[in-house]
């Protein structure tokens, strides 16, 4: 799990938690978050919010966001230093034995997308081939994510619209009723909370997700066009210490830095 995901989103709906009880002329009170809670407000904010994006995009896109959401957010960044130092190894292997002797190695790799291109080494498929059939599955996988990231940056910008329209509905209905009290309530309850809802839920939630979805996945392509380069690059029988030149040149310095340590520790 992205513990920083998780932590950013608790502290924010904490804080402004804890803002809203600690707001109370008493001090300290539960009565004071009761009143933040309005059902019909919910319901007009997240149930138009829904609606729209279900009028916007296809069902099996919206699900998918979902899973793809999941899949950004929990799955851990593969480390690139790591990644290399097992091209590094693999390159070593095949100098002395061939493509076949792999295969075992490669069996034991987590990495799907990996497997597959190494699989198509060992299969003996030539460079141009290997990379038309990598980068297309990486465009695909780019595209997917494309959409997971547009459907929450929707998500955020249709939230707070739907809340001024709660907004309206809730002057509407108290400017309806300004002889009956109990009314002006109620409808100001609606039309101060849709607002809230629309806001919290926009920049709280669903931009900051987008964003995050964003930058894990300019993260996970990286780590695919670093694996299609040393891919390639033991295809076409490049050195160990070339491969591992070609490659570093993807790692920040300093990360590179931390991976000359650790091979002059003996780490790796």
């Amino acid at each position: 799990m992205d513990l920083t995901t998780l932590i950013g989103a608790v502290a924010g709906l904490l804080l402004i938690t804890i803002g809203i009880m600690l707001k109370g002329q008493t001090g300290f009170s539960i009565t004071q978050f009761l009143l933040f809670w309005n059902f019909p407000s919910i319901l007009i904010t997240f149930g138009g919010t829904f609606a729209a994006i279900l009028i916007n995009y296809p069902v099996k896109q919206v699900v998918g966001v979902f899973k793809i959401a999941k899949k950004v957010l929990t799955e851990p960044d593969e480390q690139t230093s790591r990644l290399i130092g097992t091209f590094v190894s693999l390159s070593q292997k095949a100098k002395k034995e061939g493509f076949l002797s792999l295969e075992s190695d490669v069996k034991k790799l987590d990495n799907d997308f990996l497997k597959r291109g190494l699989g198509l080494v060992i299969d003996g498929q030539d460079h141009e081939f290997i990379r038309s059939l990598l980068e297309t599955e990486v465009n695909f996988i780019q595209e997917r994510h494309k959409i997971g990231q547009e459907i929450f940056v929707t998500f955020g910008t249709y939230s707070p619209a739907f809340g001024m329209i709660g907004t309206i509905i809730g002057l509407i209905q108290m400017l309806a009723n300004l002889q009956d009290q109990a009314q002006i309530a109620s409808g100001m309850a609606v039309a101060l909370l849709t607002t809230f809802y629309g806001a919290t839920a926009a920049y709280l939630i669903f931009l900051p997700i987008a964003g995050k979805l964003k930058r894990r996945s300019e993260s996970e392509l990286l780590v695919k066009e670093i694996i299609i380069r040393g891919v390639l690059l033991i295809q076409s029988g490049t050195t160990p210490s070339i491969i591992e030149a070609n490659l570093q040149a993807y790692l920040e310095p300093r990360l590179r830095k931390l991976r000359a340590a650790a091979e002059r520790a003996g780490v790796i």
